[in-house]
């Protein structure tokens, strides 16, 4: 299996349980960043994880797409989860380095938050569907 057939399939079967194998897939210094976070290191990593179970529900990834080439990739995915009971789907891409160990040394998530998520919420949601539709052509 490649190191990316274990990782995907790693974050599609991805609990509480099974974060502990985190270092078997990321360097110890692996950096990682998203539109929330930018962190370095398996443990805050981990801990991003922990707060994604911590604050979701049912929470899970889905794999669409998957570009390799040497030792980078790009995968598009779709986050599905709840809160409060109510479904939200997230949808972005990753792209990923990997070291000569087949170790994720770079993974940076890709996804529009206000599209994907504050636009859903009740609040701020309709503040940020009016901005989009005031400012596009």
């Amino acid at each position: 299996m490649s190191p990316l057939d274990k990782l995907l399939n790693w974050y599609q079967t991805l609990t509480p349980d099974s974060l502990c194998e985190i270092a078997q897939l990321y360097r110890a210094d692996a950096h990682f960043k998203d539109p929330f976070n930018e962190v370095r290191g398996i443990a805050p990593i981990a801990a991003i994880f922990t707060h994604m179970f911590a604050t979701t529900e049912n929470p899970r990834f889905v794999i669409d797409e998957r570009i390799e080439q040497g030792q980078q990739a790009f995968v598009s995915w779709r986050f599905e989860f709840a809160v409060k009971g109510k479904a939200y789907v997230v949808a972005g891409g990753s792209h990923l380095v990997f070291d000569d160990a087949g170790l994720i040394l770079v993974h940076r998530d890709y996804w529009d938050a206000a599209e994907e998520l504050f636009q859903k919420l009740p609040i701020i949601g309709g503040l940020i569907r009016w901005l989009r539709k005031r400012f596009s052509a």
